[in-house]
């Protein structure tokens, strides 16, 4: 079974419009991005228009390159005081003369969706609500979808960053599972691999993962996004273990529930600030 993530993100999506239009206003999302990298400015221009096909008022703060890091630093502590921002995101990465994690820190926690301020991820791990990082909760959202049992299953994580590898290990074992985190260092990687029910794959290493590393009938979940001969890949090959697991393909796997999670938490931060 190919585990598509556009109908998850369709679901998600008109489920925070709905959401938004009970609001009876427009949740505000502010997105800082600070510098010139192709990419993030795609994912922020998405971002932008999901925002908008469901009712959210998202603004873009573009900053140069070459700004301090007080500079951004104020900018933040200026949104945090204003009533109308209900949701806050520094898109990551940012230029390397600068230090994300206090930039993120100053972040205030009712405001944010990106679930990566220490607050939140502290939360996650105590399993109490709050905000969680879009990518894993997409996948959770994606597991749901197709009806992938957890409780009681084996469970590996290949990735151990704070925003994909570890919220996600902690959302899986909050769900019952027994979790294993590997990532690009561990000794004979396949040994490991081959024991998962589920196996969520966040490297960054074009077709690590091989047909032979995966366990026969297992939900293969590939975060992963390369380049490779100009084409997009995953981390997984997806020929050999699509053969015998249930895979998501990329691109059009977990990239759209991203985006979709993040509305959705635009939309609990504004139900929140109005309680």
């Amino acid at each position: 079974m190919i585990l598509e993530g556009t109908p998850v993100a369709a679901k998600i999506l008109e489920e925070t419009k709905k959401g938004v239009g009970a609001l009876g206003f427009s949740p505000g999302l502010a997105i800082i991005r600070v510098g010139d990298d192709p990419a993030s400015k795609v994912y922020v221009g998405t971002k932008l228009k999901r925002a908008k096909e469901c009712g959210i008022n998202g603004k873009e703060y573009h900053l140069p390159e070459k700004s301090a890091q007080k500079e951004i630093a104020s900018l933040i502590q200026k949104l945090n005081l204003d009533d109308l921002v209900h949701g806050m995101i520094l898109q990551l990465p940012i230029p390397k003369h600068l230090n994300p994690a206090p930039l993120l820190e100053l972040i205030s926690p009712k405001k944010d969706v990106d679930g990566l301020h220490p607050v939140s991820l502290g939360k996650l791990f105590e399993g109490i609500p709050g905000f969680v990082p879009a990518t894993p909760q997409g996948v959770m959202e994606m597991l749901a979808f197709y009806k992938v049992p957890i409780k009681g299953k084996n469970a590996v994580v290949v990735g151990r960053s704070n925003m994909v590898g570890k919220p996600m290990a902690a959302l899986l074992l909050n769900a019952n599972a027994t979790v294993e985190i590997c990532h690009s260092r561990t000794d004979d990687l396949g040994a490991h691999t081959k024991r998962a029910d589920i196996l969520v794959v966040a490297v960054g290493k074009a077709n690590l993962i091989r047909g032979d590393m995966v366990k026969e009938g297992a939900s293969v979940v590939d975060v992963g996004m390369n380049r490779l001969n100009g084409k997009l890949c995953g981390d997984v090959d997806f020929g050999s273990v699509s053969k015998k697991a249930s895979l998501s393909p990329v691109p059009k796997g977990v990239g759209p529930l991203t985006v979709a999670c993040l509305m959705k938490n635009a939309l609990n931060a504004a139900r929140k600030a109005r309680k």
